[in-house]
């Protein structure tokens, strides 16, 4: 049974393009929450003896310091890790004792990061990013040079990095919103996961598009659509029980995994989720849609 995936091409580009647009606008409005790693300051991990206070009651209990806006995640059992801008030594003694005074407090480590350290990061993973995009593209050209009809062999690579750029735009977005309502922050982990799905995603989409070139070199050029079609409906069972797998594992590392996983495991699961789609729904139709226009233009 063969199913007709390209039929409903605008209606993929549609959700796709809202989900794009909302993130600009996301971006647009509310930014990204970087944590310190990229932004720079203060990062506390202590222990309570006895029962955690409350993150309000830390907060205004460290008010007096002006440590600018104080981000308190719990860990597992008594423990939490502060975040702050950054403070000298001396300060860092002071709200250490602070804490004492509230209850019991040993802490388990402090590090501090210079805005400049931070931005450096920043820009280096940002780099790594963008690299790591124009490689993918360039290797899927190379990789599908012996097929340049009916769809040149480049024009796979660049469909596959419109797919990408979806990929890892969506879950930017979904981090935007996060971070400005629940101060989730963008931190290595996250930028690490970000990383994953570009290679999750176009493993995903050279499995598909291999077996199209397979097809065309099997059967010929043919009906370049229906060919496309067939490729997705072979491929099809692959990719859903492949993501599937993954996905399971995820999500026992969102609900299990504690904090510090928590939010890796959530930008890894909406950004496969997002490339699966994407192969499908968006980097095959595309070839087709392309291959459409030019032929209507060789018409005119």
């Amino acid at each position: 049974m063969q199913f007709n995936f390209t039929k409903y091409s605008v209606i993929y580009y549609i959700i796709s393009g809202v989900l794009i647009v909302a993130t600009i606008v996301s971006l647009f409005m509310f930014g990204l929450k970087f944590g310190i790693e990229f932004a720079g300051g203060s990062n506390m991990e202590v222990a309570f003896t006895k029962s955690k206070p409350s993150n309000e009651v830390i907060q205004n209990a460290l008010k007096s310091f002006n440590l600018g806006d104080i981000t308190v995640q719990p860990t597992s059992g008594n423990g939490a890790i502060l975040q702050f801008k950054g403070v000298d030594e001396a300060t860092h003694q002071e709200i250490l004792a602070e804490l004492n005074k509230l209850t019991p407090t040993s802490e388990k480590s402090f590090q501090y990061i210079g805005p400049s350290v931070g931005q450096e990061l920043r820009n280096a993973t940002e780099l790594a990013i963008v690299l790591a995009l124009v490689a993918i593209t360039l290797y899927i050209s190379f990789a599908f040079r012996k097929v340049s009809k009916p769809v040149a062999s480049w024009k796979y690579g660049v469909t596959s990095l419109v797919a990408l750029f979806h990929d890892v735009l969506i879950p930017i977005g979904v981090f935007s919103i996060l971070g400005h309502f629940y101060n989730v922050e963008i931190t290595i982990p996250i930028m690490a996961a970000l990383l994953t799905i570009l290679g999750f995603s176009v493993h995903d989409t050279i499995v598909i598009f291999d077996r199209i070139r397979e097809n065309i070199l099997r059967r010929g050029m043919g009906q370049f659509e229906e060919t496309v079609n067939w490729s997705l409906t072979q491929t099809l069972g692959r990719s859903i029980s492949t993501v599937l797998t993954v996905e399971f594992v995820l999500l026992f590392l969102f609900f299990m995994g504690g904090e510090t996983l928590k939010w890796f495991a959530l930008a890894l699961i909406i950004g496969i989720t997002s490339g699966a789609y994407s192969s499908i729904f968006i980097a095959s139709p595309l070839l087709v849609s392309w291959y459409k226009r030019e032929a209507l233009t060789t018409k005119k």
